[in-house]
């Protein structure tokens, strides 16, 4: 039995049973035989039940922000703005699938080739809870749009919100085995990954989880995309603009209460600009509301577990038993729920073993660097490479950002963020693959040349 406990109050919720081995074996024989039908389907059913899904998340964002924000603790404002980004990938994906599926011919000698683009089967997911649905739907559109099924392992604490997504694409008139929930625990996805019947596996989690699943994915020779975690950098160069960057950085760090893998955790601010930043990030930080997810007025909610608070406060101890220094913030509210003030940590030894994991929670590390030289060797002086952001009017700055900074993604003077039209994904142990846009697509597609 999965048991749902509210991060803001402690109090227990639903509860949601475990499936048996007998019903997973069905779940999945289920799948195997919708694809098989699926496969063939053209691109207009395809894209018709897209554009329905989408309709439905956005006729039902109220109901299913506010299971996400029960489930996992980020604010309501924030669940249902989640929830219409679905809907926008869900419509992307329908606007725009044919012209990504379209065949691409070229010559060769004494003919043609043609490369098509293929479903392959029955892709599991294996999701986390910090997005609920995001980190599902920019899976699962580019999944139904490429003639494959779905199978997901959503993670125990918002077992809502996966039974609720399964709902949803079926009332759009799915058919039944064409997305389904598997509620199970973590020990029995690597039966799943062996079984010949999944095609593929993709995972949103932590580097211990994407080991464990590239592992397995790679003793039965199967395709796996992998994003795992990450602490990006957050650079700030004498030519920014300071406030904005300072903004920014509050933004970035901030929401979802600090616990997203693409959210600025190092902060990295040239020596010429540093006072002037710290000066206006901590004022922003400062300003930042802890309190009542279902309230608009809150910035920031609890943090999803007392667990994870817990996580984070222990990571902050490290740090300044080894020389950090709490500058301000980065402590657990009285009273009930996950609760923790946004803060600040400063003096970081760059090569404790803590300052190289990623944070998740709402405590930004700064670092002051002497010249583009030194940021960049700082940013790059972590296991991880998802993301960055670099705050610079200098196109030489800039340039040298993109060639040299090692991310998979990265963003000038804005803060990152996910896109369904743009590919998502990181390097080094961050992970390999992409999501989204027509890469993300093609990713668990048949790419079948045909010479003629």
């Amino acid at each position: 039995m999965f048991q749902s406990i509210n991060p803001a109050t402690g109090a227990p919720g639903a509860t949601h049973p475990e499936h048996s081995a007998a019903e997973v074996e069905e779940r999945v024989a289920r799948a195997h035989a919708t694809w098989a039908e699926w496969r063939v389907t053209d691109l207009a059913t395809r894209t018709d039940l897209l554009a329905r899904i989408a309709e439905a998340f956005e006729a039902d964002k109220r109901r299913l922000g506010e299971l996400a924000t029960q489930e996992m603790g980020k604010t309501l404002k924030s669940a249902i703005a989640e929830v219409e980004k679905c809907a926008a990938a869900f419509r992307y994906y329908a606007q725009n699938g044919p012209g990504m599926l379209a065949p691409r011919t070229v010559d060769v000698p004494g003919g043609k080739a043609t490369s098509h683009y293929l479903p392959i089967g029955a892709v599991l997911a294996v999701m986390p809870w910090n997005f609920p649905y995001w980190q599902v739907v920019r899976w699962l559109a580019p999944t139904i749009l490429a003639g494959n099924v779905g199978l997901l392992k959503h993670a125990s604490l918002c077992q809502g919100v996966a039974a609720a997504i399964e709902e949803t694409v079926i009332a759009a008139g799915a058919p039944a085995g064409l997305f389904q929930n598997l509620a199970i625990r973590s020990g029995k996805v690597g039966a799943l990954i062996a079984d010949d019947r999944i095609a593929a596996v993709t995972l949103t989690g932590s580097e211990g989880a994407g080991a464990k699943v590239a592992e397995a994915a790679g003793a039965a020779l199967k395709k796996v995309v992998l994003e795992l975690g990450g602490s990006d950098p957050f650079i700030v160069m004498p030519s920014a603009d300071l406030d904005a960057a300072a903004k920014a950085a509050v933004t970035a760090r901030t929401q979802n209460t600090g616990q997203s893998c693409i959210c600025a955790k190092r902060m990295i601010v040239h020596a010429d600009v540093y006072d002037a930043f710290l000066e206006r990030f901590s004022a922003g930080m400062r300003a930042v509301v802890a309190g009542d997810p279902m309230d608009a007025a809150t910035d920031m909610g609890p943090l999803s577990s007392e667990e994870q608070r817990q996580t984070v406060i222990d990571q902050l101890a490290q740090i300044e038993a080894a020389g950090g220094r709490l500058l301000l913030g980065g402590e657990p509210l009285p009273g009930k729920g996950a609760y923790m003030s946004a803060g600040i940590l400063v003096d970081v030894p760059i090569d404790h073993p803590a300052a190289q994991e990623e944070l998740f929670g709402p405590v930004a590390m700064l670092f002051r660097a002497e010249d583009i030289d030194a940021a960049i060797a700082l940013a790059n002086d972590v296991p991880f490479g998802l993301g960055a952001s670099v705050w610079t009017s200098d196109e030489a700055e800039q340039e040298r950002f993109t060639r040299d900074i090692a991310s998979g993604m990265m963003a000038v003077n804005k803060m990152l963020a996910s896109t369904p039209e743009a590919p998502f994904g990181g390097i080094k142990k961050s992970g390999h693959g992409r999501e989204l846009g027509a890469y993300g697509l093609h990713e668990f597609m048949n790419l079948k040349t045909v010479f003629d």
